[in-house]
């Protein structure tokens, strides 16, 4: 009989900086970060949701840290980086997950909010990035980008978002080819329709939550259901491992086939 053996993700000790990683999305990341026995750094401007996961986790027996900072400035971009290397010592994998669906739209926004919207979704992407790379270049590490289906499907009234996420997977495209001289990998991981804090924010704005809710369920091909958090982390958290290592500059879609398979599904 054929002999079984977990996956060894190989992450024991590698530092990953997750951006908006005390909530939601990120929290799962900062959690399975944390299970594989690397070192998650928790960067939030929720201070009281980063220092709560990191007490969990450190209760847990895991090496982790938190920086409290609001990354649509460019400084604390910066300085976001500089900590996660004074703390933990280096920086391996970077995840851009920060973002939020802020409804900044065509009719109902102005060129200011449009702005401002990219402050909070796209511009800190490059930022962090951007100072991270000393870091990333000596680790050999890697980038993922948590994007958004809609940069590809549209939603309506949320232009700065939707365009900021499409900014993202072309910036993982493109960063993919740039750093290909130092081997870092860059991907991105795409969901659809994920409950955490912030979706159900938004859809407790519509007259009648739970329907609306049921209708998008029924939408959803795979299983008739919404993909968790953990789903998405344990994406993420392959894409950073030595086991992708030959996977770079691609959009992987971790949504229940919601996106791309035929309408006549729903």
């Amino acid at each position: 009989m054929a002999c079984l053996h977990l996956m060894d993700l190989q992450l024991t000790n590698k530092v990953v900086l997750i951006t908006g990683g005390a909530k939601g999305i990120g929290a799962a990341i900062s959690r399975g970060v944390a299970r594989e026995g690397a070192v998650p750094v928790i960067v939030d401007r929720d201070a009281s949701a980063a220092e709560q996961l990191q007490a969990e986790l450190q209760n847990s027996g895991a090496r982790s840290y938190s920086i409290t900072t609001e990354l649509a400035v460019a400084a604390n971009c910066s300085h976001a980086v500089d900590e996660t290397v004074r703390l933990a010592g280096r920086l391996d994998a970077l995840i851009n997950n920060a973002g939020v669906n802020d409804r900044i739209g065509l009719q109902h926004g102005s060129p200011e909010q449009y702005v401002a919207s990219l402050q909070r979704n796209l511009l800190h992407c490059y930022n962090v990035a951007h100072f991270a790379l000393p870091s990333l270049k000596q680790a050999r590490g890697c980038i993922v980008n948590v994007g958004s289906k809609t940069a590809l499907t549209g939603q309506g009234g949320t232009s700065g978002y939707a365009s900021s996420k499409g900014a993202i997977l072309a910036l993982t495209r493109e960063w993919a080819v740039e750093l290909l001289p130092y081997a870092i990998r860059v991907n991105a991981v795409v969901p659809a329709e994920v409950m955490t804090p912030l979706y159900r924010q938004w859809l407790d704005t519509f007259p009648q939550p739970e329907a609306k809710l049921k209708d998008i369920i029924g939408r959803i091909p795979l299983g008739k259901r919404m993909t968790t958090p953990e789903e998405i982390a344990a994406m993420v958290l392959f894409l950073i491992s030595p086991q992708a290592g030959h996977i770079t500059g691609q959009h992987i879609f971790v949504d229940g086939g919601y996106t791309h398979l035929d309408r006549a599904l729903t």
